[in-house]
């Protein structure tokens, strides 16, 4: 079944509707497939440098801390042991990699169940055209007004435009990114989500 999603320009108004096909949309399976996808990018986000030492670590240890007998103490061999303070520590974290592997099949089908979502809720719009006068942050937040838009926005292009990039950098909670690049979190976490018509037809070609 297609769907039809508003086409509007830089002002705000209405130009029509874009179709996309009945292959672009899949509400019936991959909701695991998103919840893969989503836990090994965030996955893959992490530094993984949480270290710890070992008692073979620590500084000391090569040296008796007292005689053996005599002193009524319970003996000790090391002052690194990791039952005193400043010791090592057991099965403590080391510097590894979080990052999780998912098959090109799944990934595709988790970026087409997000975007199908994103459309059904009415979340997805497609820009007639994107252009900027100069580089000024104050004249691209003037067409976010007019879109009567806020809060987290993710703006999809085929290509970067130097005016367009330095006008949205300092955009907070605004990403700008290529339609070869966006991925299945940044379609869920986006409250808007616009397409300017060349990055939804390269877009819809991906998840076909």
């Amino acid at each position: 079944m297609s769907k039809k999603i508003k086409i509007v320009d830089s002002a705000g108004s209405s130009k029509g509707d874009f179709t996309l096909t009945a292959e672009c949309i899949e509400l019936e399976k991959g909701e695991q497939a998103v919840h893969d996808v989503v836990v090994a990018y965030l996955s893959g986000n992490r530094a993984g440098t949480a270290s710890t030492k070992t008692r073979a670590e620590v500084r000391g240890g090569n040296q008796k801390p007292f005689r053996q007998k005599g002193l009524g103490r319970a003996r000790a061999g090391a002052k690194s042991s990791p039952i005193w303070t400043g010791g090592g520590v057991i099965f403590g974290p080391k510097p590894r990699s979080f990052a999780k592997n998912v098959n090109k099949k799944v990934r595709k089908l988790a970026l087409k169940r997000a975007f199908s979502e994103r459309v059904e809720e009415g979340s997805v719009m497609v820009l007639d055209e994107l252009k900027v006068v100069d580089h000024k942050t104050k004249n691209f937040i003037a067409i976010l007004d007019k879109l009567k838009v806020s809060g987290k926005i993710l703006i999809v292009v085929q290509d970067y435009e130097e005016n367009i990039l330095k006008a949205t950098g300092n955009i907070d909670k605004l990403l700008l990114i290529k339609a070869a690049s966006v991925n299945v979190y940044q379609l869920l976490h986006y409250t808007h989500i616009f397409f300017t018509k060349d990055a939804m037809e390269e877009f819809t070609g991906r998840i076909k």
